[in-house]
């Protein structure tokens, strides 16, 4: 940011409330406007990204996407290296197979009200663009406030979409504002040229049917990838004078009071955090599932019934595979991922993905399950996701759970050790754990040490030792 270039107060927006301060928002934020539990929560981000990349980096999908970025999204001068891999792709394309590989892991955070995820799109860009150049010198302070505006931007573009539009779009229809955004401010924009890159990022951002991975799980997931391709692709274009102003859910009228507290709200303290790495609309059933087996200490082959009741959204998740034959089947699921848990009593990287597939036992369960639909938790949704859990065992015993919800909202939040916990467990097997104690340090020393932004970044897109599945 330019000497004397205007700042956003972290308590009152500057120039008034409405679509106007996006831009200024974005060119103007500086890591002083940030309150300290802001900074703390994008640190917390920070890595929890970072160690679901890592488990997304083993992949088949990661491999897939990352080869075809190294391949077809390559470019000569500004070019950037994928995340985890080493290799060089164009500033979008490193974005895109960053995305993907982030994607292929549901354990990112997200936040209710977008229905969806904008942290797995906005870090691989701001790596990308870093790393091609357009930061030099990057300080970690820099690198954090970048991150906050990307969330920022991002999850108000998911909320006004969602407001304002009946179909439900996948992330990246609208994380790819937050990429437009980050990409603005490193590039240098002025408020113009920002407005049109997150109007063209709108225009050009996968309008993809989210039910339709719902419903059917594949490779496709959240569209972040492509999220973050067409976000930056945008700045690239508008830095050529290409134009796209406005952005319907920024400037629309009936979606102005959602950006009026910009710079006041903070809308990245409002993320949840996963425990388990698969759709969060099936985590309160293995809440539920979980906490009857803590209490009343029953294995698995005690099991004669299970009864899920919830809302409608998580009762159709994954129904068109009753046994998931990959980890995008069983991390879409319902029922695989309550039957995993009962039996290995937890749910992990390796709980939904390779051999537990095929598990006896686990499939055993999922013949089980019964899925019924609650009117009153269907009516929560999206601000709530709820699961009551019902268990016959053999003896003849019946056991209810009390309503669950997924743990890790702002409300029930994991703690600052399940989360460390969480993030060691996801990168220790593919980054070895002194590189992973690496980062982690790395992380917590960007507010104050000048030097640790670089290093960082080099420890994310050096290859790893691990490489994605190729079959």
């Amino acid at each position: 940011m330019a000497e004397g270039e205007a700042r956003t107060p972290s308590r009152e927006p500057a120039h008034g409330a409405g679509f106007a301060d996006v831009p200024a928002f974005v060119r103007g934020l500086a890591f002083a406007d940030l309150p300290a539990d802001v900074v703390a929560q994008a640190q917390r981000c920070l890595r929890d990204l970072i160690g679901v990349g890592a488990a997304g980096r083993t992949t088949r999908l990661a491999g897939i996407t990352s080869a075809y970025a190294a391949t077809q999204l390559c470019a000569r001068g500004e070019d950037a290296r994928i995340l985890f891999d080493g290799r060089r792709a164009s500033v979008a394309g490193a974005a895109f197979a960053g995305a993907a590989m982030l994607d292929a892991f549901d354990a990112h955070d997200g936040h209710p009200l977008t229905k969806g995820h904008a942290g797995v799109a906005i870090l691989p860009a701001l790596l990308a663009l870093i790393d091609a150049g357009f930061a030099p010198g990057m300080e970690g302070r820099e690198l954090l406030t970048s991150l906050v505006i990307g969330y920022e931007i991002a999850t108000r573009a998911g909320i006004a979409q969602h407001a304002s539009v009946a179909d439900y779009h996948c992330s990246g229809s609208w994380n790819a504002l937050g990429c437009a955004a980050v990409a603005s401010r490193l590039v240098g924009f002025d408020m113009e040229r920002t407005r049109h890159a997150l109007g063209v990022a709108e225009y050009f951002g996968p309008r993809g049917q989210m039910l339709r991975v719902t419903d059917h799980p594949t490779m496709l997931k959240d569209g972040s990838a492509w999220g973050a391709h067409a976000g930056v692709t945008a700045a690239m274009l508008a830095r050529d004078g290409f134009t796209g102003a406005p952005s319907i859910v920024i400037e629309g009228d009936q979606v102005r009071g959602w950006w009026s507290d910009l710079g006041v709200r903070w809308r990245i303290h409002e993320q949840y955090f996963k425990a388990y790495p698969v759709c969060r609309w099936a985590q309160p059933a293995v809440e539920a599932a979980l906490a009857l087996q803590r209490e009343h200490g029953f294995t698995a082959d005690a099991i004669a019934r299970i009864d899920i009741e919830t809302f409608r959204e998580a009762v159709t998740l994954g129904a068109s595979c009753a046994r998931p034959r990959n980890t995008e089947e069983a991390q879409y699921s319902i029922t695989f991922p309550v039957a995993a848990a009962l039996v290995f009593g937890t749910l992990g990287a390796s709980e939904v993905d390779g051999p537990a597939l095929d598990d006896p036992r686990a499939l055993r369960l999922l013949s089980l399950i019964s899925l019924v639909e609650d009117t009153d938790f269907a009516r929560r949704f999206p601000a709530e996701r709820v699961a009551r859990m019902r268990i016959v065992l053999r003896d003849g015993r019946t056991l209810v759970s009390a309503p669950a919800t997924a743990r890790g909202n702002p409300e029930n939040p994991l703690a600052e050790d399940e989360l460390s916990a969480k993030y060691r467990a996801l990168a220790d097997p593919v980054l070895g754990p002194d590189r992973a104690r690496r980062v982690e340090a790395l992380v917590a020393a960007l507010p104050h040490d000048s030097k640790a932004s670089a290093r960082l970044v080099d420890d994310l897109l050096a290859a790893t030792r691990n490489t994605p599945q190729s079959k």
